[in-house]
């Protein structure tokens, strides 16, 4: 490419909202934590390495007897609030600010499960409900 020598109108996005293609035989639910795989299809989160949380997903989207891309999930980027882990991996007050990873596709923890789980977000607070995790 050149540089420009004339105005342009140049395409905008949200930065909020975008479709993805759904792995192969995945289900995902709306409200769920949507992961992308390696190969950049929309997959749940869940217990593993290798996947980028990419945000919620904003309605059910069932590929369970598709193809990889067959079908796309709208996913919404943002601030959330998930599940918060149990025993040892119980996220308080005092992680705020530190790395959450994923458990599930609505689930979060305070640790990395000893190298077996992708980094789901910043925490950004904790409630009696749950964690507040940043997916941007």
């Amino acid at each position: 490419m050149v540089a420009l020598t004339e105005s342009r109108l140049t395409p905008k996005r949200d930065g909020a909202r975008f479709s993805r293609p759904v792995a192969a035989g995945a289900t995902i639910f709306g409200g769920a934590i949507v992961a992308l795989t390696a190969a950049g299809l929309a997959t749940p989160g869940a217990t593993a390495v290798g996947l980028t949380v990419d945000g919620i997903a904003k309605a059910d989207a069932d590929n369970s007897s598709g193809a990889a891309g067959d079908i796309a999930v709208e996913v919404e980027k943002g601030v959330f609030r998930f599940a918060n882990s149990a025993g040892a991996d119980e996220i308080t007050a005092a992680e705020i600010g530190d790395t959450a990873y994923l458990v599930d596709d609505q689930t979060v923890a305070k640790t990395d499960g000893a190298a077996s789980r992708s980094t789901a977000g910043k925490i950004v607070d904790v409630d009696a409900q749950g964690v507040w995790i940043d997916l941007t």
